[in-house]
């Protein structure tokens, strides 16, 4: 099942060209990490072998977006079935609001312990080798060994990136925990440069680990108690035990239909639910003239931030949220959040529906098998703490907890965070079109938007959908742009009501891929401009 590309409206200069494959195909924001991926695929691996190969390589290659001590979601496409993982994991069991407001806190702190939830990324690795892989695991993960092991030449936005976290780290990391972000990651006293080779024998050496035990040595073994021993040298919360009890769960994909399309996403605690609310407020609407126009932008950020308002005040971990997703889905609801845009800029506020720097990677094989995924250890490198000797980058995905008791959000023990990785899947009638991802924090349910609006209302082909000029709404009436958006555009957008701001550094708006099926068969992939992306294909 195809998307229809030859009612193209679209004027803006693709800044790449569409890559085909047939037997099978990889792209993500890295061309080592994508590579890795294809030679799994030509040892015999499939879909979901060469996602987790990819993602392993990824924590090496591309250390400033994700980690071994991170979350990972998935969506995998088998045998005709969407199935979903959420590998995202709970606060410890120690964890405490009380202990932070005690202490004059307002607000989930951004690094050190305090927001260091379980990682989920390793379990997710070998629940989805295990249900669904073709290879060992041990096999799976060699090309991430060998690069940490032998090293690789860094890539120019990686590079810049770990430049501003060093900045960052050297400013915030003032505790001896830190020390250990910048003997990992800084042993020169510096970040890498651009084509500078870095390696971290420790880093291999867990992943080794990972592969031998089938990723139980990171939970309950020998990596588990470097961990715990790491968090009781500094009477931090998590334990031992908090790894022990982790697993990642298996859950039902949610969507909504989209003239004719169906857009998946992993339900709450992630926020895929957002760009799912604004698409059903949206499919109100007639988008036949052409996108670079006013009241196109207009219409698209009011309903993003509807959605937001909400996705903001609901979304959860699922046991802890008092309004369901159907809920939030429904089509009434929708109508209800639609009749609220008019011409001028909204101040969004959650509505009742009940009244009545993360990296991506898309694979996909011959076998018809695709895989969209996403993992992260979110603001770039994470907490800043690294276990001594063992390249983990412990994540702070904490920080996305409430300290407002009445928040469904609020940071209780065993629970977690409101969730902002976030992998897409495409399907009509049944079938597969393919997976989709924008990674980049709160930009994220905006880049789905963005992107599965320009294929299906503006008839784009996968890489101009990624091209396109984005927006970002970040708070209020402000929403920020990239510099190619046309001067038009802005002022007219200005004119409603809108605070517009002109971004000339498109780093914040997301980085993306695509996979999809095309009506001969045949795969095509779009990779990311504004990274070092890659599509790999055979």
């Amino acid at each position: 099942m195809t998307l229809n590309f030859d009612a193209q409206r679209y004027t803006y200069p693709s800044r790449r060209t569409v890559v085909y494959g047939s037997r099978g195909m990889v792209a993500t924001g890295q061309p080592l990490a994508a590579q890795a991926g294809l030679e799994i695929l030509k040892k015999g691996g499939n879909a979901v072998d060469a996602a987790v190969a990819t993602a392993a390589c990824l924590t090496v290659v591309e250390p400033t977006a994700n980690g071994i001590g991170g979350d990972s979601f998935a969506l995998v496409w088998i045998k005709d079935k969407l199935y979903g993982l959420n590998s995202s994991g709970f606060s410890p069991k120690a964890a405490s609001a009380e202990a932070l407001t005690g202490s004059g806190l307002k607000e989930m702190p951004k690094y050190g312990w305090y927001p260091v939830t379980v990682p989920g990324a390793p379990s997710g690795w070998a629940a989805l080798s295990k249900k669904f892989g073709r290879l060992p695991l041990t096999e799976v993960l060699k090309p991430a060994i060998a690069y940490a092991t032998d090293g690789y030449p860094v890539s120019p936005t990686v590079s810049k990136l770990w430049k501003r976290a060093f900045v960052n780290y050297t400013k915030e990391g003032k505790g001896e925990e830190f020390k250990h972000w910048f003997e990992t990651f800084c042993p020169s006293g510096k970040a890498p440069e651009a084509g500078e080779v870095w390696s971290s024998k420790g880093h291999a050496e867990t992943l080794a680990l990972i592969a031998e035990t089938g990723a139980e040595a990171f939970y309950r073994g020998a990596l588990a108690e470097k961990i715990d021993a790491f968090s009781k040298k500094y009477g931090a919360w998590l334990a031992a035990s908090d790894l022990a009890e982790y697993y990642p769960e298996w859950v039902e994909p949610i969507s909504v239909n989209y003239r004719g399309y169906d857009v998946w996403e992993i339900p709450p605690n992630g926020h895929g639910i957002n760009a799912l609310m604004a698409l059903n407020i949206l499919k109100g609407y007639d988008f036949s003239g052409p996108r670079e126009q006013c009241e196109t932008y207009h219409k698209l950020i009011e309903a993003m931030k509807l959605a937001y308002a909400d996705g903001m005040k609901y979304i959860a971990d699922p046991r802890f949220m008092n309004v369901s997703a159907t809920e939030l889905l429904s089509e009434n609801y929708a109508a209800q959040r639609r009749a609220l845009i008019g011409e001028r800029a909204l101040n969004p506020e959650p509505g009742r529906p009940h009244r009545g720097g993360t990296v991506y990677l898309a694979t996909a094989d011959g076998q018809g098998n695709m895989v969209s995924m996403i993992q992260s250890n979110y603001m770039g490198f994470g907490s800043g703490l690294v276990v001594p000797g063992t390249g983990i980058a412990l994540h702070n995905r904490g920080n996305n907890f409430s300290l407002d008791p009445d928040s469904p959000n609020f940071m209780a023990p065993d629970k977690k965070p409101y969730h902002t990785i976030i992998p897409g899947f495409l399907t009509k009638n049944g079938e597969a079109v393919g997976p989709f991802g924008v990674m980049g924090g709160f930009m994220q349910p905006q880049g789905h938007l963005q992107v599965i609006t320009n294929l299906i209302d503006f008839g784009m082909n996968p890489q101009e959908a990624i091209d396109a000029p984005r927006w970002q709404w970040t708070k209020g009436l402000t929403v920020e742009m990239e510099s190619s958006v046309p001067s038009h555009i802005a002022s007219g957008l200005s004119a409603k009501g809108h605070d517009i701001k002109t971004l000339h550094d498109s780093i914040s708006f997301g980085r993306g891929e695509m996979i999809v099926r095309t009506e001969h068969g045949s795969l095509a992939g779009a990779t990311e401009p504004r990274t070092d992306g890659c599509v790999a294909a055979w």
